[in-house]
């Protein structure tokens, strides 16, 4: 564990990151409830709810398709009780060879953390699977989950602080998630099976309907529609969008950050599991 002292300061960084103010989008304008016979609601231009009972839980996808891009989103947990729920915030394109990108935040009992959940399918193969606890409480307050997603690497990140990189590794003969678009997709259901502690704490429906918030989404990213992206060629500069993310990398202070997370918050690393790969670990876990 780190010292005292260098967590403090890393936990002031981290909260002067997360009060830096985002230009959000309008949800009207951005999403689609897709299911949940009304349980998701757009209440205002900035505000977004799930709910879940014993009956369904609720969901939404955006109207847009992406590839490439800086996605972040404001999130408020379930509180409480949220042993067996899943809030699942990824991106996604179809089909049986598909892309997406997970952050998944698997409910715990009262008192007990969140486990936040990531992952990365490229071509329909995903098992790429790191956990993390948070430094805070994720259901008190809303906080920023971000998705940094370029031809270099793909990047999570909370608060600003990133937690996760996962590389381009097509030289290792790894796909990387580079020619689907994808959509936004978020859910909240019933994960009782499996979400709390293998599942063996189910879901307390006496504490429904379960409730997540969305707020302050944001997305400088490339559109694609009918085949073309808003990137090219003077589409991009028209509209506004910021490109420098195309080429952003982890500077020295943030892979400090990036290797301080990984260090006290990550509770599981696939690339660490020999007991799961006894033949050696995936190639992607070898680049440097």
């Amino acid at each position: 564990m780190a010292s005292i002292s260098s967590k403090v300061f890393f936990l002031l960084f981290l909260s002067l990151s997360a009060s830096s103010s985002l230009v959000s989008a309008n949800f009207y304008d951005e999403f689609d409830i897709t299911w949940g016979d009304g349980r998701g609601k757009i209440l205002n231009p900035d505000l977004l709810t799930l709910s879940l009972d014993k009956s369904s839980g609720s969901g939404f996808e955006s109207r847009n398709e992406y590839l490439f891009g800086k996605i972040d989103m404001q999130l408020k947990l379930v509180p409480g009780n949220s042993a067996g729920t899943v809030t699942a915030y990824y991106l996604s394109s179809k089909g049986s060879n598909w892309d997406e990108i997970d952050f998944e935040f698997l409910g715990n009992l009262s008192g007990d953390p969140y486990i936040l959940h990531t992952n990365v399918f490229s071509q329909g193969k995903g098992n790429r699977e790191q956990q993390f606890y948070l430094w805070f409480d994720p259901t008190a307050d809303f906080h920023t989950y971000s998705i940094l997603w370029n031809p270099k690497h793909i990047i999570f990140s909370v608060d600003g602080t990133p937690i996760r990189e996962f590389k381009n590794a097509e030289s290792t003969g790894v796909p990387f998630p580079k020619d689907q678009p994808m959509r936004i997709h978020s859910s909240l259901w019933n994960a009782d099976d499996w979400a709390t502690r293998g599942g063996l704490v189910k879901t307390d429906w006496s504490q429904a309907p379960f409730t997540a918030s969305y707020r302050n989404f944001k997305a400088d990213a490339c559109v694609v529609a009918s085949g073309k992206s808003s990137c090219g060629g003077s589409a991009a500069s028209s509209g506004g969008i910021n490109q420098a993310w195309l080429s952003e990398e982890l500077d020295n202070t943030k892979q400090e950050r990036l290797r301080w997370v990984q260090k006290n918050y990550m509770i599981y690393n696939y690339c660490s599991d020999s007991k799961r790969f006894p033949q050696g670990f995936p190639p992607e876990c070898n680049v440097a």
